[in-house]
């Protein structure tokens, strides 16, 4: 397993596409000038690997029995770092707008599960796989993620992200790129930029 520095990690997602800079309408309505999007990480398995190596190098010798990702954002960078660690690895989905382990994945009482995501803002859908960890007789032992964007956390675990990204925005009012006319995106809404 191998280490890589925030700067590695950081070049690396850009160089991916992953973290972009310009003029961005996010999911809350409010603008920034960056935006992450951990999917087209995706598109380089090379990357996903040496990136899972580097999460699983980060958790160091805590003793890791099973991987658990919520739906959909952790489930391919969950998988690589369950590989990297020699683990089996297992994902939650929402059913009926609840979390939950579906297609008969359980935890076996008293495993050991990381929890791994891709981009972890608030954490609310980490919140959620911890508790269904605990409810089934797991133990939570860490987080993981690819970017930590910042900002208080829903769970109470221990977080390892490779990178630590501030991500600033304004409401569009007050958005000083909107005051210079600079073209706004709205690459991960499902309303068209306006």
């Amino acid at each position: 397993m191998t280490d890589m520095t925030e700067p590695e990690v950081q070049m690396a997602l850009e160089d991916a596409h992953a973290i972009l800079t310009g003029h961005f309408k996010l999911t809350s309505g409010r603008h920034s000038d960056r935006y992450v999007q951990c999917a087209r990480v995706l598109e380089d398995p090379a990357l996903v690997t040496r990136l899972a190596r580097a999460i699983a190098h980060r958790v160091g010798e805590r003793q890791v029995d099973l991987v658990a990702a919520p739906a959909v954002g952790g489930i391919v960078i969950g998988f690589a770092v369950a590989q990297a660690l020699g683990v089996k690895f297992i994902f939650s989905e929402r059913e009926n707008g609840v979390m939950t382990f579906r297609r008969g994945f359980d935890v076996p009482e008293g495993a050991r599960v990381l929890v791994v995501e891709d981009v972890v803002t608030t954490g609310g859908s980490v919140a959620e796989v911890i508790e269904l960890v605990r409810a089934a007789g797991g133990v939570p032992v860490a987080v993981a993620a690819l970017i930590d964007r910042g900002g208080p956390k829903a769970f109470d675990a221990e977080l390892f992200p490779l990178l630590r990204l501030q991500v600033e925005s304004w409401e569009p009012g007050s958005c000083g790129l909107c005051a210079s006319e600079v073209p706004l995106y709205a690459p991960g809404s499902r309303a068209l930029a306006k």
